[in-house]
Formats: structure tokens, sequence, C-alpha cells
């Protein structure tokens, strides 16, 4: 498997072993429950408690926790400072310069940012642990459409797929004498020659892809087969059933609380 074009990190692990399904139940789980259950804190628990023992498991733990730092951090700092900084009527922790952080807003700032992180490191933990192959051929093996397949496939794989492109295309245009750093109107100089051909490669990708599945019969009505097999047991096909029990109940629980 090309990371290049994944996010998927190799290793030799009891949780990269488990069916796709699986997992994708899983994480089904942990983000119904994060956002659904009443409790403030909920978010943080199921990441300490929940994510970090599985990332530990599937030997990832360094990476997950690196990817999650750098795309929370921004996200998380705004949230933080406008939520606490301009919430309205509420108790105020200090005053300084004309600005009085609320209690209020920051809890509520807290409380957004370990949903954020939830979100993050469970879908980060989904794929870097979930080849995209197999996931596809388990999909298409419950029933799911081929087409509905391939856009969930290939919505995990965009990010690393631009990267790739926006890399290529950073080096491409320094060798050309391209300036991409220095004062940030240089950047913002930049950035026109670097998102146009992004943007167009992009298009041009589509339409290959488009080609390609057709040619390989993507939308015929017969049944399928794969070199490809994907171990299954009993004990993963009665998890994914309790995981769908877990889910359903949450929900339910969810929707009474709230009314």
């Amino acid at each position: 498997m090309d990371n290049k074009v994944s996010m998927y990190v190799v290793r030799e692990s009891g949780l990269h072993s488990l069916h796709p399904l699986t997992k994708s139940l899983m994480v089904i789980c942990l983000f119904i429950a994060g956002f659904i259950l009443p409790y403030q804190w909920i978010s943080y628990y199921l990441f300490i408690f929940i994510i970090i023992p599985l990332a530990i498991w599937g030997k990832i733990l360094g990476d997950l926790l690196k990817a999650v730092w750098k795309v929370s951090l921004p996200i998380a700092i705004s949230v933080l400072i406008i939520q606490s900084l301009f919430w309205g009527e509420g108790t105020a922790l200090f005053e300084m310069w004309g600005l009085s952080p609320k209690k209020e807003g920051l809890i509520f700032a807290l409380t957004s940012i370990g949903r954020i992180i939830l979100t993050m490191s469970d879908l980060m933990l989904f794929t870097m642990t979930v080849r995209p192959d197999f996931l596809m051929i388990s999909l298409k093996q419950i029933g799911m459409p081929s087409s509905l397949a391939y856009i969930v496939v290939t919505t995990l794989q965009i990010v690393p797929s631009f990267q790739r492109k926006a890399s290529t295309i950073l080096d491409a245009q320094r060798s050309r004498g391209l300036e991409t750093e220095g004062s940030i109107i240089t950047r913002a100089k930049a950035l026109v020659p670097i998102i146009l051909p992004l943007v167009v490669g992009s298009l041009v990708e589509v339409e290959e892809r488009a080609i390609a599945i057709e040619a390989r019969a993507f939308n015929s009505t017969k049944n399928e087969t794969s070199i490809i097999e994907i171990p299954d047991t009993v004990l993963q096909k009665n998890i994914r059933r309790v995981l769908i029990i877990v889910i359903i109940a949450c929900v339910i629980f969810g929707i009474l609380w709230r009314s």
C-alpha cells in the first residue's frame, strides 16, 4: 500500500487485523457517543480511555497524536478565544485591557475543543488503520452500491492526494525560480502559481478516474469477485451487532434526555 495516496500506516497489530466493518462501526459509535450523550466532558473521557488505548494497540500512537495536534490546534485556539472573550452575559473570570473572559464561554469552548479532538482522533484512527481497498471490498460485500463505496473511499484519500499534488507543484515552481519563503506578501504571491495548477490538475484527475472506472466495468450489475480475501470471525460479527445496539441506545438515550 502506497502511503503517498493514503493515510494508512502499515503496522502489524491487532487493530490493523480487525475487519474494516468492525472498525467502521467503532468509529461511528465513538462519534455519536461524543456528540449525543449529555455528559459535558464525555469527549475527553472517550479520547483518553478508548482512542489512546486503541492507538497503542495499533502501534500508531505517535502518528495519531502528531496528526491530531496539527489539525486540531489552530481550530482549538480560535474556538477558545472567540467563545471565552465574546460570550454574552456570564461570570467574568478577570478583566484585562477591556477584555473579560466569561466562565460559561470558557466551559463551552473546552467542551467544543473536546469534541473537535475526539472527531479528529476518531477519523485519524480509522484512516491510519484501514486499507482503502479492503474497506471498498467490505462495503461492496454487504451490498453497498459501487458508486457509493467509491465515494466513501475516495473521501478518505482526498487529503493525502492533495498534499502529494501540492508538494509536487511546489517543488516544480521552486525549480523555476518562484520565491515561496520570506515575508507574508511574498508567500501570498506564491499562492496563485500553486493553487491554479492544483485545481486544474484535480479536475483532470477526476476525468481520468471516471474513464478508468468505466473501462473496468465499474457499473456492471454482475457479481464481482476479488483476489483479496478479508478474514472475518464469528466474534467480530457479534461485536458488530453489539456496536449497532450501542449506537441505537446512545441515540435513543440522547433524544430522551433532551426531551
